[in-house]
């Protein structure tokens, strides 16, 4: 069960929080506590009604719980309320959002950029293709056919033309099709993934970039999942020198709330050009008087954002700094390791069908002569969570047009790396597996 034993730190941090005020008139609130109480418990009741997100036994979907610090935070600046947006709403939130976004520029090598958090990763990769498409006018948005499904959408609101670039055995977009693509012309913008959200991969960024130098396009990094990664000391090669070059790209997008330990919505867009902040120059008759310092909102396509989500951010980062060798880079290898240890163990288990190792922390598998989806409800049953996907045979070695129905698990929570754990979930899913093979409840054989 979710529980807190930190609400002591928080009603301290809240006391030093109110000695800031303290010159004020008084002022209490006027909700009534027994109401107050008589509510949040319907809440807590209605909220029962998840999976258990925050356990180790949910290993499905990228959901990793927020860091305490984090938690913590956001809930102390939430008595305030900040608004960055502009300098008048957020004052404080905003300095500490243009710190931890510095922080997040200078993982890639970035001490000149421009950056801002935004509400989720599709809000960041909007932005980075509308610059794209102010760069380049009518021009086609090229991804692969494993990028984030929003690309293709974002181009649409966009008005921009998208095609999406097939890839190779690995997941990774494959070189040959782009560059065959390239060669037509009227590409204005290119989408490397690192780390698709399907299997994780991660496309060959060298070789990309090497195309950039002949064809001349807009290169955007989609990194929302697998931009930490470039910490964790123990990528595969293919990997690493991707990750390695990361900072020669236009653009790039992560997303805090999925790795980086944040509550929902924090992501984060950068430019390695700050010239772009031309492109969102507008006029407010009321905003942006009250300094003359940079605000937010004037790099930034949306308006309103929550200043907690840049309070929260910069806890963590204050506590755990995302530098290589440090504690965080440690969880991230630590995920990685994870994936690769349940791999090795559904490799060596003929019941099931894998394709390639995993580049940074999810894992995709096939049940042989079963239902995926039946193997998916009765793990449920059984207390453990995984997630479902549909994938092209050729990432498991089949030939032809084939799809596989296959299950899937994202190992992302602290826990995972733990040989306890791992041996928990793999019992669980051999059990399930074993069970959906002899409906009788016995295992086979």
């Amino acid at each position: 069960m979710p529980n807190d034993s930190t609400l002591d730190i928080l009603k301290d941090a809240l006391a030093t929080l109110g000695a800031g005020f303290s010159d004020l008139p008084p002022h209490a609130e006027t909700a009534d506590p027994a109401t107050l109480a008589a509510v949040l418990q319907e809440v807590a009741v209605r909220l029962q009604d998840n999976y258990p997100y925050f356990h180790p036994l949910y290993a499905g979907q990228m959901l990793k719980p927020p860091h305490p610090v984090a938690r913590l935070a956001y809930q102390l600046a939430l008595y305030v309320n900040p608004n960055n947006h502009a300098l008048d709403g957020g004052r404080a939130s905003s300095q500490m959002e243009k710190e931890a976004v510095a922080q997040l520029a200078a993982m890639f090598g970035w001490t000149t950029f421009l950056g801002h958090l935004t509400s989720g990763g599709t809000m960041a990769n909007l932005e980075a293709l509308w610059v794209a498409g102010r760069l380049a006018p009518g021009k086609v948005v090229l991804a692969s056919s494993q990028a984030h499904y929003t690309h293709s959408r974002i181009s649409a609101v966009l008005g921009l033309p998208f095609e999406a670039v097939p890839v190779d055995r690995f997941g990774r977009m494959d070189m040959a099709a782009l560059e065959a693509r390239l060669e037509r012309g009227d590409i204005g913008c290119v989408v490397a993934t690192l780390g698709t959200t399907a299997t994780g991969s991660v496309d060959p960024l060298p070789q990309i970039l090497a195309l950039r130098e002949r064809y001349g396009f807009r290169l955007h990094t989609d990194a929302a999942y697998g931009g930490y990664f470039g910490l964790a000391a123990n990528l595969g090669p293919e990997a690493r020198a991707a990750f390695e070059r990361i900072g020669d790209v236009d653009s790039l997008v992560i997303d805090p709330h999925k790795h980086g330990l944040q509550p929902y919505g924090c992501g984060c867009v950068l430019f390695s050009d700050p010239s772009v902040g031309r492109f969102y120059k507008h006029d407010s008759p009321y905003t942006y008087f009250s300094s003359t310092e940079l605000h937010l909102g004037e790099i930034s396509l949306e308006c309103s954002r929550a200043g907690a989500a840049a309070v929260a951010l910069w806890a963590t980062q204050r506590l755990l700094p995302p530098v290589p060798g440090g504690e965080f880079a440690g969880m991230l290898a630590q995920c990685r390791s994870a994936a690769l240890a349940l791999y090795e163990r559904l490799a060596a288990d003929p019941r099931f069908l894998v394709g390639f190792a995993p580049e940074l922390d999810i894992v995709v598998w096939g049940v042989r002569d079963m239902s995926a989806r039946a193997v998916f409800e009765e793990a449920a049953r059984r207390g453990l969570h995984l997630a479902l996907a549909e994938l092209p045979g050729a990432f498991f070695g089949l030939e032809g047009e084939t799809r596989v129905s296959c299950l899937r698990s994202v190992q992302m929570k602290p826990e995972h790396a733990d040989l306890e754990w791992q041996e928990t979930l793999w019992r669980l899913l051999s059990e399930a597996t074993d069970a959906v093979a002899s409906p009788s409840g016995h295992p086979p054989g």
